[in-house]
């Protein structure tokens, strides 16, 4: 069984700078209850494809909670999806969406955050600079990097919010046009000052190595670093996916030999189930049990359906975006594990 899509009309389609664009969607009343999103969480929206019925894409939010739900597309090369959304949608179209997903989302939003971003990266981190601003309390430091002045995405909305804040917001501008790429010292000592804040960094991968690298670099503490990390999607979550039969379940060496104990909770509620199959992922048989796991590609290749190991251990079967600092810290997909232990504990919160 799928995750429930939603047919949302486009109100608006902003153009932000010559490739990026915003694009806001209304949300009817009657599934208002579907779209509660996080600060920093994403879209995954159903793009029609002569090719392929549809892609698959995710866009993050920029929006604040609370605000009309947008998203910021940009165009990429040979990027299909993104090409097709900039030259076609116009307000009155409407996109097939999936509620919103993610984890790169702030525990605390009275913390001091340092917030990174790189090009389109900017989208979730200004909606937790956003959310933050109007509902926290701490110090914001953004630091920004384009590849030139046109490119800066929501110039005069920064500069807005900074004249607005000046005692907790500070946006820094980092321009390669003018600057160059900036270096990891560059970076060690941007953040060097600000050792007890909570870091977020999106945007191009060698943009994202670098940032994270110098904060490793000043040990900054693993429980206060966070990396936005999904890919385009290969699979299709939109459509119905099939029941999971004997015969497609995964063989793990060191399985066990009988059901599995699984206690998880969701949303604040704890479940337990004593007949979870060793040879069926924990998404599959959360869903088979009528619970509406989260979760956007099914694939391996997003972070959706991240949820925290308490207890016992799981093999994912396949993993494009955690990395080993995420499964130290008990980070699992649920769309890819199998349980090797009699008893697996584990939370989305």
């Amino acid at each position: 069984m799928a995750t429930d899509s939603f047919l949302l009309p486009v109100s608006d389609v902003v153009k932000e700078t010559a490739d990026a664009h915003s694009i806001v969607f209304e949300i009817p009343e009657d599934v208002r209850h579907a779209f509660q999103p996080k600060p920093g969480q994403f879209l995954t929206v159903a793009v029609p494809s002569d090719r392929d019925g549809l892609a698959a894409r995710c866009y993050s939010l920029s929006s604040a909670p609370g605000d009309p739900l947008t998203v910021i597309v940009k165009r990429t090369v040979d990027g299909y999806a993104s090409n097709w959304i900039c030259d076609n949608l116009r307000p009155g179209d409407t996109l097939r969406v999936l509620p919103p997903s993610g984890i790169f989302t702030p525990a605390d939003i009275d913390a001091d955050f340092l917030l990174f971003a790189g090009g389109s990266g900017v989208t979730p981190i200004i909606s937790i600079a956003r959310t933050a601003l109007r509902e926290g309390t701490g110090r914001i430091v953004v630091f920004y990097a384009n590849r030139d002045e046109r490119s800066v995405i929501f110039a005069e909305e920064w500069a807005r919010l900074a004249a607005e804040h000046p005692d907790r917001l500070q946006v820094v501008h980092w321009l390669e046009s003018v600057q160059g790429l900036p270096t990891g010292e560059q970076l060690k000592a941007f953040a060097a000052d600000r050792l007890t804040y909570d870091a977020f960094v999106c945007g191009p991968a060698p943009f994202m190595k670098a940032t994270i690298a110098a904060l490793k670099e000043l040990e900054f503490p693993r429980a206060r670093r966070h990396q936005e990390k999904f890919a385009s999607l290969g699979g299709n979550p939109f459509g119905e996916v099939a029941p999971v039969k004997e015969a497609e379940t995964e063989v793990v060496d060191d399985a066990p030999k009988q059901p599995v104990t699984l206690e998880i909770e969701l949303d604040g509620t704890t479940s337990t189930y004593d007949d979870w199959d060793p040879g069926t992922a924990m998404l599959d048989f959360l869903e088979a049990k009528g619970v509406k796991a989260p979760y956007s590609c099914r694939e391996g290749e997003c972070s959706a359906c991240a949820f925290r190991l308490l207890e016992g251990e799981v093999k994912m079967m396949r993993n494009d975006v955690l990395e080993q600092e995420d499964l130290d810290d008990g980070i699992r997909l649920g769309c890819q594990s199998l349980p090797t232990t009699d008893t697996v504990r584990g939370t989305y919160s």
